[in-house]
């Protein structure tokens, strides 16, 4: 059993996947597509993956303003959120992914990644910032129940 972390993004998806053991998350993609509202190719990718890494959950980051108020994006990630359990039929638990990016930016540092490549890892990270989080602070052996 594995989980899946998704940061939802206006034209791009970070995805990471647990390990095993649900004590890790592993950044493995970018899924990328022209226009904001083209979900198709998204949703299919997504469900390759959860066959592929065999998925039993996605954690899907959800955009909030700094008080805890939904922000612009929250709706929209919502909205994703019902798109990929219709979809698939795997449960979407929706987890609070402020600062993920200012996180992830702050890793590129520290890696030495600079200019463009950035933007060729940001939402990989941040799914993966995102997922880790989710691991770190929940009880799997009651969660999984």
């Amino acid at each position: 059993m594995r989980i899946m972390g998704l940061d939802y993004g206006s034209k791009t998806v970070g995805v990471a996947i647990s390990d095993e053991l649900l004590l890790t998350a592993q950044g493995r993609e970018i899924i990328r597509r022209k226009e904001e509202n083209k979900l198709r190719r998204t949703l299919a990718r997504i469900e390759e993956l959860i066959v592929e890494y065999g998925v039993t959950k996605i954690v899907l980051g959800l955009p909030l303003n700094m008080d805890q108020t939904p922000s612009e994006r929250s709706q929209l990630c919502l909205e994703f959120k019902d798109k990929i359990e219709r979809r698939t039929g795997i449960p979407v638990v929706m987890w609070d992914e402020r600062l993920t990016t200012v996180e992830a930016d702050e890793i590129m540092d520290e890696a030495g990644i600079r200019g463009r490549d950035r933007k060729e890892y940001v939402d990989m990270i941040a799914a993966q910032i995102i997922l880790q989080d989710y691991l770190d602070n929940t009880d799997k052996a009651i969660d999984e129940k």
